[in-house]
């Protein structure tokens, strides 16, 4: 099965061949999709906590949805962790917008294994 796509791909400048794509999708099967931002600082767990960012994979636009979303974390004390997780619903605002909830546990890293909490809400769609 074929599903129509549309969007568009912008190259990040880099040196030789060290340079990256990213897709931007902005119709799913003829419906509108959008993204979140979405940032925060781990709990602190074994004296340290990590920041991360990152934005949301698409959703369809104007429906009930969640938001799949994954990052990678800031080092600190010499390691990262994995976030990776699936928002609650939307919540509307006050001017037609909406943002989601997003909570969970990073990955199990670092010297001596841990993982931290994470909690937050993305920003409003993009």
């Amino acid at each position: 099965m074929r599903i129509p796509v549309t969007g568009f791909v912008i190259e990040s400048s880099g040196f030789g061949s060290q340079h990256s794509h990213t897709l931007y999708i902005s119709t799913w099967d003829g419906k509108p999709v959008h993204t979140h931002a979405f940032s925060g600082c781990t709990s602190c767990d074994v004296g340290h906590s990590h920041y991360y960012a990152g934005m949301t994979e698409p959703a369809l636009s104007g429906v009930p949805h969640v938001h799949k979303y994954y990052t990678v974390t800031a080092v600190s004390e010499g390691h990262t962790h994995r976030i990776k997780g699936t928002t609650g619903p939307a919540v509307p605002l006050p001017n037609g917008g909406h943002y989601h909830y997003f909570e969970g546990y990073t990955t199990v890293d670092g010297i001596q294994p841990h993982s931290h909490m994470y909690r937050g809400k993305t920003g409003d769609e993009e």
